[in-house]
């Protein structure tokens, strides 16, 4: 239930005093998470003489590809805590503590199975936060329309200024100081996201303060036995795993977990057809929710690479020397992130300047612009495979331009499609709704895994093929979006 109520008399250049409060939540939080993830990879195929594990490419790029999945996946049943049981609020504040914990650990020295576990609390940590969060900022404008839309552009700034920051950072902290001091300025990071979120936490009023149930139903201690069981399955599983009972493909178990995940998402929207109650007008919008998640896992599926093969492209075939200096090869991270607070301003006064004269492209539209933008920077990559299987070393201009059009095809899709699910959503499901948006960031993010192994396991004449087909298919699927957007924009019943 959301009203007027919900927003803090306060405001801040016509916006809801309380989005402050989650601008700088999620800023810090993200400059854990991109910190920490600009150093994962690089960290993981480092010599163990260098503090690394000294995994093999494709090893160490499924075991990216798992995180990076983990902390989506658990969106989904973490929106449904915050919707059954206790509220986006404390979801939020939960989440951020374990993230602190996560990285925490992560910090201090010791076998790959206690760096495991600070992903594992990362993975919960982000899964309780993360939809949550974007929950609350849609409850701070009951109203919905353009000016959501703005709220949320506004919201993705803050966390673009956290993942600008983090691998700026932690980037330089690990070459100057080693792997751990990197991962130690994660957790200082979420640390300070805390103690600002407490403070500022009264601007958020009623939003998201109590959970989304039905008029007169109530959780009950099986609610909570639901989420203990699940919890101790997956540590349980984990555990065993890493002691050695059984053995863990990295990559059998990313190829495994594509699956789990899809069958999850047929089943989720399976349930929302079949038992969930809706009527004619929210199906319909159900099945717009569909399209854009499978449009949305097929994007991140090619601009994770930013954080794989790129990253590894970064520290291998990059001249990096600056008057002298290596530049750290996890520098290259904050390009997307400082792209977006550039750009982020324009593209949400060019959405709002189109809206008044009805000429804004919907949703799907938009998705096909951001997978068209995606296939080019593939092709500006393929330039710089070229020059590097002849035998020299790119220019950082090429990651740069390629930077810059997925940053494009992301302003394209990424800020339109939180806002959009918040909107399409029927109201008792928005925070699952949130899950589900992630869950397929979650899938794109474990297909990103598996296509790194291949692209940085080939020989380098092979390279430039590879990067070529990542652009065929990101120019083919958002050409076959396009074509369809029309009739797809006809279902999301006046939505915009």
């Amino acid at each position: 239930m959301t009203s007027d109520a919900n927003q803090s008399p306060a405001t801040i250049f016509g916006h809801p005093r309380g989005l402050a409060t989650l601008f700088f939540t999620e800023m810090w939080e993200r400059y854990a998470f991109y910190g920490m993830r600009a150093l994962l990879i690089l960290f993981l195929v480092d010599a163990i003489a260098e503090g690394g594990f000294g995994m093999t490419d494709r090893t160490a790029t499924a075991i990216y590809g798992l995180y990076t999945a983990g902390v989506y996946v658990i969106c989904l049943p973490g929106g449904w805590i915050a919707d059954r049981l206790v509220g986006a609020q404390r979801a939020v504040l939960w989440g951020a503590v374990l993230i602190m914990i996560g990285n925490a650990i992560l910090a201090i020295p010791g076998s790959p199975e206690l760096f495991y576990a600070g992903l594992m609390f990362n993975v919960f940590g982000v899964g309780l936060l993360k939809p949550n969060i974007s929950a609350i900022v849609a409850e701070l404008y009951p109203e919905g329309g353009v000016r959501r839309d703005a709220g949320f552009t506004l919201f993705y700034i803050g966390i673009n200024v956290g993942a600008w920051l983090g691998p700026f950072v932690t980037a330089w902290l690990a070459q100057t100081y080693g792997w751990r001091v990197g991962f130690a300025s994660a957790a200082v990071g979420m640390a300070l996201g805390i103690a600002q979120y407490q403070i500022t936490r009264r601007h958020l009023g009623t939003a998201g303060l109590t959970p989304h149930r039905p008029a007169g139903d109530s959780a009950t201690g099986r609610d909570w036995a639901y989420v203990l069981v699940a919890v101790a399955a997956v540590v349980a599983i984990a555990a065993l795993g890493l002691s050695g009972v059984f053995d863990i493909d990295a990559r059998a178990a990313a190829e495994w977990a594509t699956w789990v995940i899809v069958s999850m998402a047929v089943g989720y929207f399976a349930y929302l057809f079949l038992f969930a109650g809706l009527n004619a007008v929210e199906k319909k919008r159900v099945v717009v929710i569909v399209v854009l998640f499978i449009a949305c896992a097929l994007f991140w599926s090619g601009f994770e690479q930013t954080g794989s093969s790129l990253n590894l492209f970064a520290e291998r075939y990059t001249d990096r020397m600056l008057f002298g200096w290596e530049v750290p090869a996890g520098w290259f991270q904050w390009l997307n992130p400082l792209f977006i607070i550039m750009f982020a301003p324009l593209f949400s006064i060019l959405w709002v300047a189109l809206a008044k004269r009805h000429l804004d492209p919907a949703a799907p539209a938009q998705f096909a612009f951001g997978l068209i933008l995606l296939g080019l920077g593939f092709l500006v990559m393929v330039g710089a495979a070229t020059i590097v299987a002849g035998g020299g070393q790119a220019a950082p201009t090429w990651l740069m331009l390629t930077y810059l059009l997925h940053t494009f095809g992301e302003l394209c899709l990424s800020p339109v499609g939180l806002s959009s699910m918040t909107k399409l959503a029927p109201q008792r499901f928005v925070g699952q709704m949130m899950g589900i948006w992630f869950l397929a960031t979650s899938l794109g993010n474990l297909i990103a895994g598996l296509i790194a192994g291949e692209v940085t396991d080939v020989g380098l004449a092979e390279m430039p093929g590879q990067f070529m087909n990542i652009f065929w298919f990101g120019l083919g699927c958002g050409g076959l979006l396009l074509l369809i957007s029309r009739p797809v924009k006809n279902l999301m019943g006046g939505v915009r």
